[in-house]
């Protein structure tokens, strides 16, 4: 009797994918465990109601204004190398928000981290794949990344409410270290470098063109959110917006672009493209205001509202391990469609939560949108990929990353300051957020219930844009998309 051997050389792939895992499942955790913490944050550094929104979004603006760039850097000088560089960085971050005392110094730290978080998910995905050559091993690889980057969410929460409960809110941050430090260890071990020689040199004014347009735009609107209409407010947002005209023109006038415009004439290409980015909006958008709606408006301790957030979050993880299963049996074209009507549905459930209860609606909309989140995050990129000729596949990807990355920024952004908005103009005055006006010393039980239905009221307006946005996308979707799309 002779017992099968696995050769070395066929584990190798596997725990490459296995230390590739615990940078994914870290950036995962990093966004849900920071929703669940801004409630503390904000208790202990006071920071204004743009301060807020800049600590959680700022990681994403750094990150999608780089991962282009930093696609043609890996691809150039080694990927290995890169993601090591950006661990790193994104660890010191990580070690810098998490002894932060001013909310200035905390939004410095999580530009950090975006800075080397630009490099984590790409250059892992292309390592990945170039590491199992088997076409069958590598759909199985890819399915596990995406899996674990829900599950991320899953754990992230829940991992963080016990934390939290014991511990100071950076925490939330410093759990990151052992993590990256772990990864830096195994990664010379099991990862081998990727590279590709052909790409033209990097196009500088086209990184500083993206980079300020984002960032100028949306502090225009983040300041509009806040405090109104100013002509410094306008100015800089009308800056920002000719930043980024000029940066799409001049793409257009590239051998080699950072952002391949050319790629947008394929629709099945553009309502991928689309779908990732407004999936990622309202994903964003409705995780940050249901964390603030859970603990200052339901009164929800810490953990109890990590619980709440348990079911939306294991459905969530347990569609991206099936949708190859779904897709086989319904088709790209179904299953891309219900991904618009799952989340639009689930999100517009929203609208029933009030003031004394709200937590068994909750539950069933992250249930119901979870689903759809599950299907968005395993489908998009593959669809984007495969609408596109084979040499283009590098930038359709990459393309697909960034309007991931630069949806989770936006939603915050432009939903949230959507609610800044109507707690500005409904809420009593106090202070420009929720927890501040809860810890303000002069409260009273009037102006607590008002600040609470203020706040209240921008949820269901933002969420009911969320979700209407994604009701639309569905029908135009249905109506533009071919009866099958690529393999």
């Amino acid at each position: 009797m002779t017992t099968a051997v696995v050769e070395p050389s066929r584990l190798r792939p596997w725990f490459g994918l296995f230390t590739v895992l615990s940078l994914v499942l870290l950036v995962a955790m990093d966004g849900s465990v920071l929703y669940l913490a801004m409630p503390r944050i904000t208790s202990a550094l006071t920071p204004t109601a743009d301060q807020s929104l800049w600590i959680l979004d700022i990681y994403g603006f750094v990150v999608g204004s780089l991962l282009v760039t930093f696609g043609n850097i890996g691809d150039r000088y080694g990927r290995l190398r890169l993601i090591r560089v950006g661990a790193s960085i994104f660890g010191l971050g990580s070690l810098g928000a998490a002894f932060s005392s001013t909310p200035e110094v905390l939004i410095a730290s999580r530009a950090l981290m975006g800075l080397g978080g630009a490099t984590l998910l790409p250059s892992g995905l292309a390592i990945i794949s170039a590491m199992f050559p088997d076409p069958r091993e590598r759909a199985q690889a890819i399915s596990i990344f995406a899996a674990t980057f829900a599950a991320g969410f899953a754990i992230g929460p829940v991992l963080g409410g016990m934390l939290l409960q014991s511990f100071d809110w950076g925490v939330v941050f410093l759990i990151n270290v052992p993590v990256v430090l772990a990864f830096l260890l195994a990664a010379p071990v099991f990862l081998r470098d990727v590279r590709t020689t052909n790409h033209g040199r990097i196009d500088v004014p086209s990184l500083l063109l993206s980079f300020v347009g984002i960032l100028l735009f949306t502090w225009s609107v983040k300041t509009a959110a806040a405090h109104g209409s100013s002509a410094l407010q306008l100015g800089v947002g009308g800056v920002g917006l000719a930043a980024l005209v000029l940066f799409v023109m001049r793409q257009t006038r590239l051998e080699h672009p950072l952002l391949d415009l050319g790629l947008f004439r394929d629709p099945v290409f553009s309502i991928a493209i689309l779908t990732g980015l407004l999936s990622l909006v309202v994903w964003s958008a409705t995780g940050y205001l249901m964390g603030i709606y859970l603990q200052s408006v339901l009164g929800q301790p810490v953990f109890s509202a990590a619980m709440l957030t348990l079911p939306g979050a294991v459905v969530l993880t347990a569609a991206c391990v099936w949708t190859s299963r779904l897709v086989e049996r319904i088709g790209r074209r179904a299953a891309l469609l219900a991904t618009h009507f799952l989340i639009g549905g689930g999100v517009l459930l929203f609208l029933f939560t009030g003031l004394e209860a709200g937590a068994v609606v909750f539950i069933a909309s992250s249930v119901v949108a979870g689903l759809g989140y599950g299907l968005s995050f395993s489908l998009v990129a593959e669809i984007a990929v495969s609408a596109v000729p084979v040499e283009r596949a590098g930038a359709a990807g990459a393309i697909a990353e960034t309007s991931n990355e630069l949806g989770n920024a936006l939603g915050i952004s432009l939903l949230g300051s959507v609610a800044a908005i109507c707690f500005r103009l409904y809420g009593p005055g106090v202070s420009g957020t929720l927890s501040e006006t809860l810890a303000h010393a002069s409260l009273t039980p009037d102006i607590a219930l008002q600040a609470r239905q203020a706040f209240l009221t921008g949820l269901h307006v933002a969420t009911g844009i969320g979700g209407t946005m994604m009701l639309l996308l569905g029908i135009l979707s249905w109506r533009w998309l071919p009866r099958r799309l690529p393999e």
